[in-house]
């Protein structure tokens, strides 16, 4: 267990640094670009020479490569242009934002698409079954952008029971997370529950189940100690994933009800072309990423009775 975990962490730092060098070479490898994206196009030539002097770009391209990873792991992750405050201030505030909707929405999604999935699956070609599987499929068809709208109309304009924006000046209602969360929720329900529902009637066929079942072992029994575990393997594994998804794919869901998180950051970032918010927006997306895949792989080893630690 201890190597294993000892691999992972060279993973991951070996990760962060290609990410790191791959970021450096796409944004910072041309000091002239970055000078027009900081001070405009309309900047004149001695404006862009003492920025370029200030902030070293000068120097050799590895000298302010490892100049800028040693302030970044030292928590400099530079200025925000358009918010004119320090890039790390704004990225942890909206990325515990985006933390709180994405807490309710596992909270919701987990529940329901596996107890949807694992029903499904137990009675393989039933019409609890199809049914099930015809929702999931209603389900992930329908794109973000798209039930956004349809839950707006349905919810904000005609019955009148939930507020359309979600401003997050003076702090927010519950309330207001409830439409956000049901998109995402609705979006991805029928993904995850299809993974569950093929997973548990793949176990539900293999020697062992059918093995207990003939011993006359109660059949919620075998369900619950013999075949869960085995079954949510899959999909625990696709959850963690979707841990990742969540940070780039709220960018709709966030903009449309101006809910003030982490998409919506990058989205700002990218459109003002704030180039240092933007590199470490990308560097935390990175590190979420890598460390969601080592925490999967963990539990995943756990989950597998076949794998053992030595």
């Amino acid at each position: 267990m201890i190597r294993f975990l000892g691999r992972r962490v060279v993973y991951m730092a070996a990760t962060m640094v290609v990410a790191s060098l791959v970021l450096f070479l796409l944004f910072e490898l041309d000091p002239e670009s970055v000078v027009v994206q900081v001070l405009g196009p309309y900047s004149n030539a001695d404006q862009r020479q003492l920025w370029l002097q200030k902030n070293g770009y000068f120097e050799p391209a590895y000298a302010r490569y490892l100049n800028w990873l040693v302030h970044f792991a030292a928590g400099d992750w530079g200025r925000s242009r358009i918010f004119n405050m320090p890039a790390v201030s704004i990225v942890w505030t909206r990325l515990s934002n985006t933390a709180i909707l994405g807490f309710w929405f596992f909270a919701f999604l987990i529940p329901l698409s596996l107890a949807a999935g694992v029903l499904a699956g137990m009675r393989e070609g039933s019409r609890l079954d199809r049914t099930i599987s015809a929702l999931c499929v209603a389900s992930a068809s329908l794109p973000p952008f798209a039930s956004t709208v349809l839950v707006s109309v349905l919810f904000v304009f005609t019955l009148g029971w939930l507020p359309g924006t979600s401003s997050m000046i003076d702090g927010f209602a519950y309330r207001e997370l409830v439409l956000p969360v049901l998109v995402l929720v609705v979006y991805d329900f029928g993904y995850v529950a299809r993974i569950t529902r093929a997973s548990m009637a793949d176990v539900m066929t293999t020697p062992y189940i059918r093995t207990a079942m003939l011993k006359g072992l109660p059949y919620a029994r075998v369900i619950v100690r013999h075949a869960l575990r085995n079954a949510l393997i899959a999909p625990f594994t696709v959850i963690m994933l979707h841990v990742n998804w969540l940070i780039a794919g709220v960018i709709v869901v966030e903009f449309f009800f101006a809910y003030k998180g982490f998409g919506s950051l990058i989205l700002d970032a990218s459109l003002g072309r704030d180039l240092q918010l933007l590199e470490a927006c990308t560097m935390v997306t990175v590190m979420i990423a890598v460390g969601t895949q080592t925490i999967a792989d963990i539990a995943y080893m756990y989950l597998n009775p076949r794998i053992r630690f030595k």
